[in-house]
């Protein structure tokens, strides 16, 4: 019983910092609206930071170093890299077949004014979102709020905890930068990505796998976010 009642702390420790994290976030989003340069520094402290320290000096058994032990091989690259091919075909075919029902014109003035990104510098931009920012969100939902969280609590459960929180984590973002039902869509799409994510996570039992999916749908978006910038 003792050993059931600190797992159930230990879980509910977990949770938290997700919460934390992913309200954070919200109010640096729609409230604070720092430069994004800033917002990224403050992320790495929240999405890291806890975590590790968490892991460290709370909750040593749980081996977040686990996660990034290389595993799959050949196999599992191959599969990530035909299901990033094909979320960024979606992605790119979702916005073709649907884009002339939205007004996409007022994103790149919201970016600019919320976030500070414009045309010089959102290139730069697009590489930290698709690489690096793409595995801090991995590490984060993907390895700790799920991978991790499963130690403690079921895998239905934490499957469920890290796909709602990741697409809640992306409302701000997106507010501020979408028509709202474009964001109930796109929040429908999040929830889904999570799950599949997560899938991989599991199946491999690292981070790496689902890293590589996860850039496939950051290269369609900036992709597309480039287009409406008039980069290319």
């Amino acid at each position: 019983m003792e050993k059931k009642s600190l797992g159930r702390r230990q879980a509910l420790i977990m949770m938290i910092i997700v919460i934390i994290g992913v309200i954070a976030i919200t109010v640096i989003d729609l409230i604070i609206q720092p430069p994004y340069i800033v917002k990224s520094a403050v992320k790495v402290t929240l999405f890291a930071g806890m975590p590790v320290l968490y892991g460290l000096f709370v909750n040593k058994e749980l081996e977040l170093k686990s996660l990034f032990r290389i595993s799959g091989g050949a196999k599992g690259i191959i599969e990530a890299l035909l299901w990033g091919f094909g979320v960024f075909a979606v992605i790119v075919g979702a916005y073709l077949l649907i884009g002339r029902f939205f007004d996409f014109s007022q994103i790149t003035g919201n970016l600019e004014e919320s976030m500070g990104i414009d045309k010089d510098n959102f290139v730069a931009v697009a590489l930290y979102i698709s690489f690096f920012n793409s595995f801090l969100e991995e590490f984060f939902f993907r390895g700790f709020a799920c991978l991790k969280l499963q130690q403690y609590i079921s895998r239905k459960g934490a499957y469920i905890f890290s796909s709602l929180t990741f697409a809640l984590y992306h409302v701000a973002m997106m507010w501020v930068a979408f028509e709202p039902p474009l964001v109930a869509v796109a929040l429908v799409g999040l929830v889904v990505g999570g799950c599949i994510f997560n899938f991989f996570n599991e199946r491999y039992g690292n981070l790496y796998i689902s890293w590589l999916i996860h850039m496939g749908a950051n290269f369609a978006i900036n992709g597309i976010a480039m287009t409406l910038f008039g980069i290319i």
